[in-house]
């Protein structure tokens, strides 16, 4: 009986230290912000926005937040060097922005789960397909869209390009091709 107790109390204690040698699972979560929110982040540590502007209704943009936005790669980048933004384009919040407030004066509730009134914002941005991923500087001056599906490794080299500052050298479409050629993913491919 006691060899018994002994062969347990090892394997509870191998199992205990396994336990908190195991590593960290990294955020799964990107940390969703309202615009108002991140805005005001800025002013205390400046770091780019990446705002989702998605539907309901929209079948890629839900692939997007499932395949692309869980990967642990694309949390970790965005959480780190973003201020991440998640904007329904045919909500009914009221959005500031640059001493403008925007609102959807045609929202219709009844259609929360299909096509909308689009929200003034959204037009302010040129914003004419979804998914799109837009990009602010520290400042938050709108950058320039990203349109559709983009898997990990794709939006990899966004999100790169704008958080290193890469596309202040982009020039010419030249540039942008030579920049996509020489990239090199690292973002990791999760089934």
């Amino acid at each position: 009986m006691k060899k018994l107790q002994l062969i347990v109390t090892f394997l509870a204690f191998g199992a205990l230290m396994s336990v908190q040698n195991a590593p960290v699972e990294s955020e799964t979560v990107i940390n969703w912000l309202t615009l108002e929110e991140a805005l005001e982040l800025q002013k205390k540590t400046p770091k780019k926005i990446f705002m989702d502007v998605y539907t309901n209704w929209c079948g890629p943009c839900k692939l997007l937040d499932k395949n692309t936005f869980h990967n642990p790669d694309v949390v970790k980048y965005i959480n780190e060097n973003y201020y991440a933004v998640k904007f329904d384009a045919e909500g009914n919040s009221t959005v500031t922005y640059k001493d403008r407030t925007f609102s959807n004066p045609n929202f219709d509730p009844a259609k929360v789960k299909r096509r909308n009134g689009v929200h003034e914002f959204t037009r302010f941005l040129k914003v004419s397909a979804y998914p799109s991923m837009l990009f602010f500087d520290e400042e938050a001056n709108y950058l320039t869209p990203v349109t559709g599906y983009l898997k990990p490794q794709q939006l990899e080299l966004y999100l790169k390009l704008f958080a290193e500052d890469k596309h202040k050298e982009m020039t010419t479409q030249e540039k942008f091709n030579d920049y996509y050629r020489a990239f090199k993913p690292t973002f990791k491919v999760v089934q």
